[in-house]
């Protein structure tokens, strides 16, 4: 069954569209309130995450990567980690968090992955650990719970910090809990194509270390600890009035979306056949994935994409070159041998997934992807 119009890889304007007019109402409400930076909206948003995500303490930022930034900062001004530590570090994540870890003095170490499941496994961690190696930023790609018992326990064993890249996993589990409550401390995404998408920039930091939390507000706040008083180098790192509102008005319904998510996703890896083409592993669902990326795997990659372009489906590459082939670590990581890690980029395809992508829709993608 051929779909009237073509499908989109990403519609926000319908997932924005179900929002309204409180939406719109509730931006009309801040630009009218005179307080467009750390007012009431911010205060409420990040009561209502701390108890959406079980945690403590929420710090609203300016982004995601900003988050992770202020993460690791923090750290180095308690005194946990060091200038030039290692940060374990999956190999197959988006750039930014690599760059969140430069640019904070550390020394990343890329670990390649597992396929189908596309995240490391605590083996491959521990080969990696050496004496200066001082924690793992920990990211929950495409929405997949990277978490684990033999990861935890492995990191305990050596005094490591474990830190949440949880951009792209709002919402997602491990044995009911919340992905952003399950380290030291988690960095979370808010830009519009996310689960939990905000109308520009926005992320997080959640945490139930107070002292760390502390820290963080100071320091996304130009390093202010009182009045007049600034204790900290710190920057300018803050969430906006306006997106703290849109995200107030989505946040009630993320549980909803993301079910719909998983419903989705289900129905792909349940029907989606075709022999070169690689699904992800169906068992992780155990592990209460929210699926902001659907993901396969075929080395006829681009032959795919222009069919099923001409079918009227739009896909998109998470992500063509991986962070150690990057211009900007051709320095550092030239001789870097990630041969899973390469395979993936180059093989890599998302298809379309989102709440309000029809059954019908699927439906098509699905025979579409089939007859190829």
């Amino acid at each position: 069954m051929t779909p009237t119009n073509r499908i989109k890889f990403q519609d926000l304007q319908a997932l924005n569209d179900r929002f309204e007019p409180l939406l719109s109402q509730r931006i009309l409400e801040v630009i009218q309130s005179g307080q467009y930076v750390v007012g009431e909206q911010i205060r409420e948003f990040e009561k209502e995450f701390c108890a959406f995500t079980g945690i403590g303490h929420t710090i609203g930022v300016s982004n995601g990567t900003n988050a992770l930034e202020l993460i690791l900062r923090a750290y180095l001004e308690m005194g946990r980690i060091q200038k030039n530590d290692e940060i374990l570090v999956p190999a197959n994540t988006f750039i930014a968090t690599f760059l969140a870890i430069v640019s904070q003095g550390l020394v990343p170490v890329p670990i390649d992955p597992e396929i189908p499941s596309f995240l490391p496994t605590a083996d491959a961690l521990e080969k990696k650990i050496t004496p200066k190696t001082k924690g793992l930023v920990m990211v929950h790609l495409y929405g997949r719970t990277a978490y684990s018992r033999d990861i935890a326990a492995l990191l305990d064993s050596k005094g490591m910090l474990l830190i949440e890249d949880n951009a792209q996993a709002v919402g997602s589990q491990f044995e009911g809990r919340k992905t952003g409550s399950l380290g030291g401390a988690a960095a979370h995404s808010f830009f519009p194509t996310k689960n939990l998408g905000a109308l520009g920039d926005a992320g997080a930091v959640t945490t139930d270390d107070q002292e760390l939390a502390t820290i963080i507000r100071a320091l996304a706040h130009y390093g202010r600890t009182g009045s007049h008083c600034y204790t900290y180098a710190g920057t300018n790192y803050r969430m906006a009035e306006i997106q703290a509102a849109a995200l107030r008005v989505k946040l009630p319904h993320l549980d909803q979306d993301n079910n719909r998510r998983m419903a989705l996703a289900n129905t792909y890896l349940r029907n989606i056949s075709h022999p070169d083409i690689l699904l992800p592993k169906p068992e992780n669902l155990a592990f209460h994935h929210t699926w902001h990326l659907f993901t396969i795997l075929t080395k006829k990659r681009q032959h795919l994409v222009s069919y099923l372009d001409r079918k009227g489906i739009e896909t998109a590459i998470h992500y063509a070159t991986p962070p150690h082939r990057q211009p900007a670590f051709r320095n550092s990581m030239r001789h870097r041998s990630l041969p899973v890690t390469e395979k993936i980029h180059r093989e890599t395809l998302s298809l379309p997934l989102y709440p309000t992508l029809s059954d019908k829709n699927i439906r098509y993608i699905i025979d579409t992807v089939n007859g190829w």
